[in-house]
């Protein structure tokens, strides 16, 4: 069993001008987020594009990014696809390529959305997989919430060990926490409570722009710094209800450039934030860059 505790950083895919992957920048930022202190990445992340990814471009990303890591923190990779023997590849090829585990969404274009279809989903890969499973609970992008009582049903698989719950609401993700399963939280604008409410950790698209700021939270929340934490939620909250009301990955994206990391550019069709939009990020940032990096 994989322990993913702490900040897992889901993690960009910088692109060239043109679209392309930028695989020098790519690397350049595994180690800036990894001297940032925190304790995972996650490649093929949707902050990093994964639906607008090719199957070879996202092998491409695990093998170059567990290469560059080289164990120096946990690798999730997500998985996720519409077909099942696609799903499968995709699981094995990250697993023999050396990821801690594997991040996989239900099937969330017209596939089974009832609990027995969504167990048996799960169940086909589990058995064909050998390292953890994250579940993903996102209803407001897949139309599918995975309730209470079908993760009672996962958690008793072999590999099934964790849920990312992105939803946002805090009552679920509370009822989730007394099932035993070890949850991440997803949610960036709940982090705070979440960590406070005993939740392992965090898969964390904001942490792109902030790294040093996502590290030192969970620090700081660790230690029972409680006051000083409030000080730094207050400083990150701004930006991260900012980007959880407007398009989500290309303000992420800008955040990140505008911080240093990265550089900015979608992949079609995402289009980059508008004049306005981009005002507005930057006016959210403020709090963040009165006392630069930490």
């Amino acid at each position: 069993m994989s322990n993913l505790e702490g900040i897992n950083l889901a993690m960009q895919t910088p692109f060239n001008a043109d679209g392309a992957i930028d695989f020098a920048v790519f690397e350049r930022l595994i180690e800036d987020y990894i001297a940032a202190g925190v304790q995972g990445l996650v490649l093929g992340a949707g902050t990093g594009l994964h639906p607008y990814l090719t199957e070879d471009e996202c092998n491409r990303l695990y093998e170059a990014g567990i290469k560059q890591i080289a164990g120096r923190v946990n690798v999730i990779c997500q998985t996720s696809a519409l077909n099942m023997d696609e799903v499968i590849r995709r699981s094995r090829h990250a697993e023999n390529s050396g990821a801690n585990a594997l991040m996989i969404l239900p099937p969330y274009l017209e596939g089974p959305d009832d609990e027995d279809g969504l167990f048996a989903f799960y169940r086909e890969i589990d058995a064909a997989v050998g390292i953890d499973i994250v579940g993903y609970n996102i209803p407001q992008s897949t139309g599918i919430a995975v309730s209470v009582p079908l993760l009672l049903r996962l958690k008793e698989l072999r590999n099934f060990r964790w849920i990312k719950d992105s939803a946002g609401d805090f009552t679920t993700h509370q009822e989730y926490l007394q099932t035993g399963i070890d949850v991440l939280n997803g949610c960036d604008t709940t982090t705070f409570a979440a960590l406070m409410a005993g939740t392992k950790g965090v898969i964390w698209g904001a942490a792109n722009y902030m790294p040093h700021e996502a590290a030192k939270l969970y620090g700081l929340i660790t230690a029972r710094d409680l006051e000083a934490a409030l000080v730094l939620w207050q400083k990150m909250l701004p930006s991260l209800l900012f980007i959880w009301r407007n398009p989500y990955v290309p303000a992420v994206l800008r955040a990140a450039e505008l911080r240093g990391f990265g550089t900015g550019n979608v992949r079609r069709p995402l289009q980059r934030l508008t004049a306005a939009q981009d005002a507005a990020l930057q006016k959210a940032l403020a709090p963040l860059m009165v006392d630069g990096p930490l």
